[in-house]
């Protein structure tokens, strides 16, 4: 039994869930040289964004990933009802997000993609397999939660728009972002010797490079997803964020990006998804 699973043997399921899910999203946020994104350098591409407000944002939802997890403990199956209690217990969570960062949308796309992640991980605790646990949330996703008001998101109509795959179809898909691609450039980066922080910015790069980041898509079109998609995959051409070359063609990057406004807010949402299935799979 390693060290962290003894510290966490007294925890309830649920609680020790929601911290790893916390963890994150913190981990993310605090992650740096990130491309237009917050991180400890500064706002990147965001007016309304700072790095306290995405940690207040992230411990905010603790109590929603909690519930989250006792809901699928408690309904012990892929179902209806799961998905239901999930997405009452998601808008809930996102109202206390918001009063938390006065109105600012920090994470919501998180508390979908984490949330998800967080019940099929209870539904079978024993199982830590990444490809497992993003089966079993793609089964949750793919139910109609008949509660849920409608709501056109900036994610929605960049979908209708550009014919882009939003939040709802990646985790319907299992993930594949973070499956086929984050979680396997962790892993490289980690065998490479990169040290832990520039693979962790290997991981978002290698998600850029493919995601069709709905984000990006609403600020800056077609244009800033390329730039992000080239300009992530020069990073890796170059040797990833461990080498100078790499680091140059980061710098490059993230230039771009903010002359353009196009911040990947969703490539780091599922950054923090491959973080937590990462972190999952190691204990």
């Amino acid at each position: 039994m390693s060290a962290l699973i003894a510290r966490n043997a007294d925890l309830p399921q649920a609680d020790w869930l929601a911290d790893l899910a916390v963890d994150a999203l913190i981990d993310e946020a605090d992650l740096s040289p990130k491309p237009a994104l917050v991180d400890r350098r500064g706002s990147g591409a965001h007016r309304d964004l700072h790095l306290g407000l995405m940690h207040a944002s992230a411990l905010s939802l603790w109590p929603c990933f909690k519930q989250m997890a006792e809901a699928a403990l408690a309904h012990g199956e892929v179902g209806q009802p799961l998905r239901e209690a999930l997405g009452r217990i998601g808008r809930e969570g996102e109202a206390a997000m918001l009063v938390t960062t006065g109105g600012v949308n920090t994470h919501r796309g998180a508390i979908w993609a984490l949330g998800l992640l967080v019940a099929a991980m209870a539904l079978k605790p024993e199982s830590r397999d990444a490809h497992a646990i993003a089966l079993r949330a793609a089964r949750i996703a793919l139910i109609d939660d008949r509660a849920a008001p409608h709501s056109d998101s900036h994610g929605a109509q960049v979908a209708r728009r550009y014919g882009a795959r939003g939040a709802r179809e990646e985790a319907q898909l299992g993930f594949p972002a973070v499956i086929e691609q984050g979680l396997p450039q962790l892993a490289r980066s980690r065998a490479a010797g990169a040290g832990e922080q520039n693979a962790r910015l290997d991981a978002l790069l290698a998600i850029m490079a493919t995601l069709a980041d709905t984000c990006v898509l609403w600020r800056a079109g077609l244009e800033g997803l390329d730039a992000m998609q080239q300009g992530a995959r020069a990073v890796l051409d170059a040797g990833g964020s461990a080498s100078l070359a790499g680091r140059r063609q980061l710098r490059a990057l993230d230039a771009l990006l903010l002359q353009l406004n196009a911040s990947p807010g969703g490539a780091a949402d599922l950054l923090a998804a491959c973080l937590f299935l990462d972190k999952a799979g190691s204990l």
